[in-house]
């Protein structure tokens, strides 16, 4: 999940729909989008990760989406181990694939499990229990975070980082004036889901801060990212902007006024003059705050 992320992500791991399910290649697709557009800010959190001097060894990725974090710590970290986990094997296959393409597969493990029921074994024979866990865009899917965190607490090793990363939310992608024919129409897609969200994941947005320090965590450090990625600048910011587009309309579409959903569907309409494709005025904006926190 990512990234975890819109995942992830999430990742991977960030998005309108309800949590993932395996087999979903929608969302795969767009947590490949989400990794592409938001490298930069990714490779700028796991750069600033208060780590020891020669790194992690072995670093689990909960809910790795398909793989935004994983090869992130793989390149930040050059001689760690990653165990990836998400409920997809979906998501899961296309990180091995990847892998492969990268000549990292003999890096990776991959894991599929239901982290809400219980949890596989995550420690390595070889490696040990991890010194670091990375978990982006993915606790807020989680039926009982807290839980999640005492878990993960007893996962590390004596001393080890848990890395959580969050999103303020979906992204947004058109100018407040824009489209020319409904002005505001994203945000008011944001509000009329907001209702969906606070019912059914209620945890996204959270401040991860005092939670940890419930489970025993020491919180080290914390830091927000505002993502700023200019369409012109980054060719993926198009398909991107689609591809959630028209995760927001599926979602939206029950509640959206008849004028909106039309105006939506024109935007979504690649073919059409009105296409998001055809737009020189796309941008990610979001946020992404990160919290450091050490097994003592």
């Amino acid at each position: 999940m990512t990234h975890a992320s819109p995942h992830a992500a999430h990742g991977g791991a960030h998005h309108p729909a309800p949590r993932h399910t395996p087999g979903s290649g929608d969302q795969a697709e767009i947590l490949d989008l989400d990794a592409d557009v938001l490298a930069e800010h990714t490779a700028s959190l796991t750069a600033w990760l208060p780590v020891a001097a020669g790194g992690p060894r072995h670093i689990v990725d909960l809910g790795c989406g398909t793989g935004a974090g994983t090869f992130a710590l793989l390149a930040r970290f050059p001689d760690a181990e990653v165990t990836a986990v998400d409920a997809s094997a979906v998501h899961l296959r296309r990180l091995r694939e990847r892998a492969l393409e990268l000549g990292l597969a003999d890096r990776v493990r991959t894991v599929q499990a239901d982290l809400d029921a219980d949890w596989p074994d995550l420690g390595r024979p070889d490696l040990g229990r991890p010194d670091l866990v990375w978990a982006s865009a993915s606790l807020h899917h989680m039926a009982d975070p807290g839980r999640t965190l005492r878990t993960v607490r007893e996962l590390l090793a004596p001393g080890g980082l848990f890395a959580v990363v969050e999103l303020a939310g979906f992204p947004r992608f058109l100018p407040g004036d824009a489209p020319e024919d409904r002005p505001g129409l994203e945000e008011r897609c944001h509000a009329a889901l907001a209702r969906h969200h606070a019912e059914h994941v209620p945890h996204r947005g959270a401040d991860w801060g005092p939670g940890l320090v419930a489970a025993g965590f020491t919180v080290e450090g914390r830091r927000t990212i505002t993502v700023n990625v200019d369409g012109s600048r980054v060719e993926a910011v198009g398909r991107y902007a689609l591809s959630g587009l028209k995760r927001l309309r599926d979602s939206a579409a029950p509640v959206l006024a008849a004028e909106d959903l039309a105006s939506l569907d024109r935007l979504l309409d690649t073919g059409g003059p009105g296409s998001l494709l055809r737009r020189d005025d796309l941008a990610v904006r979001t946020e992404r705050t990160a919290w450091t926190a050490r097994r003592p």
